[in-house]
């Protein structure tokens, strides 16, 4: 009983973050000039591995920081596959904290539940809501930039 409410509670809070209302911003595009060049741009690695076990990804700065992430989540497991693409972002995007995803993931006494956050203190509600009356066994929150 006390995990299909769970799970009803994070179906019904992940619809609530898509439909969220963020601020508006209207920027002037007029006045913001920014010249592209080969020092504002960064590279960005979204890797993936699948083991036997479960399915682990993420972002890195590097390509050698994606491999040691990907051999760090995959230790003493089989890997079934893996995969690292690369992406090219502006450098103001990728150190900007207004253009992040935020993944947080509880696990309580009872269940667990994770979803994504267009903000740092919406990710920590949303663990509040979810395991509100049960006790905490862990929890993470893991910034990204968006892609």
């Amino acid at each position: 009983m006390r995990k299909s409410i769970l799970i009803i509670a994070t179906i019904a809070f992940s619809i609530l973050n898509v439909n969220a209302i963020n601020e508006n911003k209207t920027s002037n595009t007029f006045n913001e000039v920014l010249e592209i060049t080969k020092n504002n741009i960064a590279q960005v690695f979204e890797w993936k591995v699948e083991t036997t076990k479960r399915t682990y990804s993420g972002t890195s700065l590097s390509l050698e920081q994606a491999k040691n992430m990907i051999a760090l989540v995959s230790s003493g497991e089989l890997i079934t596959s893996k995969e690292i693409t690369s992406y090219f972002v502006l450098r103001s995007e990728v150190n900007s904290t207004e253009k992040r995803n935020y993944f947080w993931e509880v696990n309580t006494a009872t269940g667990s539940a994770k979803g994504y956050s267009s903000t740092l203190e919406y990710a920590n509600k949303m663990i509040e809501l979810v395991a509100s009356g049960d006790a905490i066994v862990s929890k993470k929150i893991i910034s990204q930039p968006q892609l």
